[in-house]
């Protein structure tokens, strides 16, 4: 395995409405958030940044979706690793990750702070329709990295807790016309676009303005939705009004894609 780097880095190994899973490492800690994919997909996405399962230490959960967790328990049972979540999404999903040591079964609580080997892990609520939602902040030394996807609408709560960090995986799920347009069930769209669904792109845009700061670097659009977003509108609508709101974008920080089957390069923030 290449020897990591000794601050936070971060690969958003994929992203999009067909599996999430993100890789944070330090120099002593290496970590998992969600795994939405089968373990032979996870292992040959983290084989693509030079790292290993074996390796890791631990995985956090999010929520009980399938494009979170489908590949939780391989991975927990083949590798020996802890699972974290809060008490309600363990009880949504202990059940579809299989058997699992007791030793392994870790609660997480909302608006808690754990700290794994040298890193910070504070958990915060987002407004989804599984059962508990929760996303993460992660800090070592002064560096921070923020995941915010899956939620209907970003509150004045949330966007103070995630404030001026330095990168950020932000939803960008869907374009609300190829939505409106496109073949969902009206139920469906309804789901999406409702303060339970998912940030379309210019809500997406528009919370990013006020929540990046002098010290952010990095924003990563994430959780593109197959049928109703494209990369390329994504990135020119949320570029366009970041610019309007004059933030920064494309000097003091960029904005870069996710792929829902290839990861990012590891980064250092």
């Amino acid at each position: 395995m290449e020897t990591a780097q000794s601050g936070l880095n971060i690969s958003v190994l994929a992203s999009g409405s067909t599996g999430n899973i993100t890789y944070v490492e330090s120099g002593s800690t290496r970590l998992l958030v969600d795994c939405g994919f089968s373990g032979k997909k996870a292992i040959e996405l983290l084989s693509k940044i030079g790292r290993r399962p074996e390796d890791l230490d631990a995985i956090l959960v999010t929520h009980e979706h399938s494009d979170h967790i489908k590949g939780v328990g391989i991975l927990a049972r083949k590798y020996g690793l802890d699972v974290y979540a809060n008490e309600k999404t363990w009880k949504a999903m202990e059940s579809k990750l299989g058997n699992l040591k007791v030793e392994q079964k870790n609660h997480f609580s909302i608006d808690k702070t754990l700290t794994l080997g040298d890193i910070d892990v504070s958990s915060f609520g987002v407004s989804h329709d599984a059962i508990d939602p929760q996303f993460y902040t992660f800090q070592k030394d002064d560096k921070r990295f923020v995941m915010l996807t899956d939620t209907g609408y970003v509150s004045d709560r949330m966007r103070d807790y995630v404030k001026d960090a330095e990168a950020y995986l932000f939803e960008s799920n869907h374009d609300v016309s190829m939505l409106r347009m496109g073949r969902y069930p009206w139920s469906l769209k309804q789901r999406i676009i409702g303060d339970k669904g998912h940030l379309s792109n210019e809500d997406g845009a528009l919370a990013l303005a006020e929540i990046v700061g002098d010290r952010t670097k990095r924003v990563y659009l994430g959780h593109l939705s197959k049928e109703n977003n494209v990369k390329e509108i994504a990135h020119s609508t949320v570029e366009d009004i970041l610019v309007r709101k004059d933030t920064g974008v494309n000097h003091r920080f960029r904005l870069f894609d996710t792929d829902p089957v290839e990861p990012c390069d590891l980064f250092t923030l």
